[in-house]
């Protein structure tokens, strides 16, 4: 029978639609951060608590939804970065309050951290998500003559190399600051890039946004 209401049927179908993918994207992201990568489907819809066919009204395959669950992530962490770096005219200091901001999801969303790092090699090949972000901010800092890199490319390889063993380090490693480990690292990879000793240390001691006050990726639903 054709909707006669104006729509609003058609509307909370659609809204109940996007929960549910929304639901299984949360389940696939849950299991992607502790490593569970051969969990059965059946699993994953238990913990979204939706039915089994509901799976297939959205994806194909579990790979599917790990992927889009994965690339979920890292692109709405991506529009964050994107939103707080925004009023900065400095695009070295927009490259270092990235790195700072999003090395500190080790201990303060940890869940989205270990997402980041089980899903390492995809980082700097993504189209979305971080990978480009960083090429992006490396190639404008380079244009504006604060950088000094042979190839933003390889620079963009030296930075997720820096995440990566970073990010490990501070999971292997409780007992370190991680606050001070991340800017320490973040202000030796401005003097690698041809920032001056004293202007790098200066840019990554600057305040970060209050991080209590943000909504991380894993914290809701991205919009």
């Amino acid at each position: 029978m054709a909707n006669s209401g104006g729509g609003a049927p058609d509307s909370r179908l659609e809204r109940r639609k996007a929960r549910t993918r929304a639901a299984l994207i949360r389940a696939a992201q849950t299991f992607i951060a502790a490593g569970k990568f051969n969990v059965p489907i059946l699993e994953i819809t238990q913990t979204a608590d939706v039915g089994m066919g509901s799976f297939y009204n959205h994806f194909d395959s579990k790979e599917q939804l790990y992927q889009a669950a994965f690339d979920d992530a890292i692109e709405a962490h991506g529009q964050l970065l994107d939103a707080l770096t925004g009023g900065l005219e400095d695009p070295a200091e927009t490259f270092a309050q990235s790195f700072r901001l999003t090395c500190r999801l080790f201990r303060r969303e940890p869940q989205l951290g270990r997402v980041l790092l089980n899903n390492a090699p995809s980082l700097i090949t993504a189209p979305r998500g971080l990978g480009p972000r960083v090429l992006r901010d490396i190639e404008a800092a380079t244009a504006a003559g604060r950088f000094t890199v042979r190839d933003p490319v390889l620079a963009q390889v030296m930075t997720a190399g820096a995440f990566i063993g970073l990010g490990q380090l501070l999971y292997d490693r409780p007992d370190r600051n991680d606050a001070d480990d991340i800017d320490h690292v973040a202000e030796d990879l401005l003097r690698t890039f041809g920032v001056a000793e004293d202007q790098a240390r200066e840019i990554c001691s600057r305040p970060l946004p209050d991080l209590n006050s943000l909504h991380f990726p894993l914290d809701k639903p991205a919009a």
